[in-house]
């Protein structure tokens, strides 16, 4: 069935936008990396949102009363808040800290599945054959990233705790990622982003107070910098860009794409830290990318993707049902 020039350019667009999240996301993981010996997971957490809470601040107070006040959808921006914000990276970074990077990467892989199922249980939106598919090859290509192309690897593959904490912390931004759907129908993605960032801060700033009671900060030169940068990049950027994404490709579609994170944190390894990138990572991520343009482009059209062209930022407010 042939695909209408506008639904093209929607799809086309969504795919731009989660892919730029991912990779925005990706240098998030390089500097989480390096700034682990000198400041806490929540604490990290706590000081983006801050930035980044000043930021939707800047954008918001222009913007129509109704994008700046809770209404009928407050429960799925506190359980945004909640997913999203405050538990999910302290439980991937206590998931990694029992487990290797190699499991945690192989298991946030099983995200676009679980997105899957969480899409059809909580509201009706079950992935499509071709979604499954190109999860499952995705899924492929990230086993043949990490392995190096070498089946042998596997026999030394060992789980623990660490992996079932990991896949909690991969559920939690599958459900994070159906709120979003949810409450961008009806809400501009600028006022959904913001509204849940807003209602995770005071949680995160209460957890970094007691993380730094026994992971202190230790203060050096590059420190605010990089922290401002989590802030503006993958905090701003990468949640406006991934939760437009769902809008317009559903949560299903847009967590294919989600698997393009090793293959950007590969790339970045290459550019910045001169690591090895071979014949392995090509083919992984060729499966990775090519399922995700192949689910992207053949998925139907997602109702209310289509309306008003500035619906991210500016434009015509939708309509926020309040009680």
């Amino acid at each position: 069935m042939a695909i209408a020039r506008g639904d093209m350019h929607n799809r086309v667009v969504g795919m731009a936008l989660v892919n730029v999240a991912t990779f925005v996301w990706a240098t998030n993981m390089v500097l989480g990396r390096a700034l682990r010996e000198v400041i806490g997971p929540v604490t990290l957490s706590a000081g983006r949102f801050v930035v980044a809470s000043l930021v939707f601040w800047v954008f918001l107070r222009h913007r129509p009363p109704e994008e700046r006040q809770l209404g009928k959808d407050w429960k799925y921006l506190v359980g945004m808040a909640l997913m999203g914000g405050v538990l999910f990276m302290p439980t991937l970074y206590l998931g990694v800290r029992y487990t290797t990077a190699v499991n945690a990467t192989l298991i946030n892989a099983m995200g676009p599945l679980l997105t899957g199922v969480w899409a059809a249980l909580l509201i009706r939106e079950p992935m499509t054959p071709r979604q499954v598919v190109a999860a499952i090859v995705a899924l492929v290509g990230v086993a043949w990233l990490i392995a190096g192309g070498e089946p042998r690897f596997w026999e030394a593959l060992q789980v623990n705790i660490g992996d079932l904490i990991t896949l909690i912390a991969v559920a939690m931004w599958g459900i994070y990622s159906v709120f979003s759907r949810v409450v961008t129908r009806e809400r501009s993605v600028l006022s959904a982003t913001a509204l849940s960032g807003f209602l995770a801060l005071p949680w995160l700033l209460v957890g970094a107070v007691g993380e730094t009671l026994f992971l202190p900060v230790q203060w050096r030169p590059y420190l605010i910098p990089a922290v401002v940068y989590i802030g503006l990049f993958p905090t701003v950027v990468g949640f406006l860009a991934w939760n437009e994404g769902v809008r317009r490709l559903g949560p299903s579609g847009a967590m294919v794409f989600y698997n393009m994170l090793p293959v950007y944190g590969a790339l970045l390894g290459t550019l910045l830290l001169q690591e090895p990138f071979g014949w392995a990572h090509a083919i992984g991520g060729g499966l990775i990318i090519g399922a995700g343009v192949w689910a992207g482009l053949g998925q139907p059209a997602v109702r209310g993707a289509r309306s008003a062209p500035n619906h991210l930022l500016v434009g015509r407010t939708p309509p926020v049902k309040r009680g």
